[in-house]
């Protein structure tokens, strides 16, 4: 995936769990809360992905930039 494009849904999730988290501070019904814990279980599970994803293209690109080219093809 394209960095940019990659930092773009990293937002997009960071977003998305501020939001659940606020929905679940001021959730009253256990039963609104069970459901908006999974859901944040889910959208973090999916941030910390993406983060993992993120810092290995960081590295990879990093990596690549030191990286000696062959210039003949061999």
């Amino acid at each position: 995936m394209y960095l940019p494009a990659l930092a773009k849904d990293l937002y997009k999730s960071q977003k998305e769990v501020e939001e659940i988290e606020k929905k679940l501070e001021q959730a009253t019904e256990v039963s609104t809360q069970e459901e908006l814990k999974n859901e944040l279980r889910q959208a973090n599970a999916e941030l910390s992905q993406l983060r993992k994803i993120m810092e290995g293209r960081k590295e990879h690109s990093k990596a690549s930039l030191h990286k000696p080219k062959n210039r003949f093809g061999l």
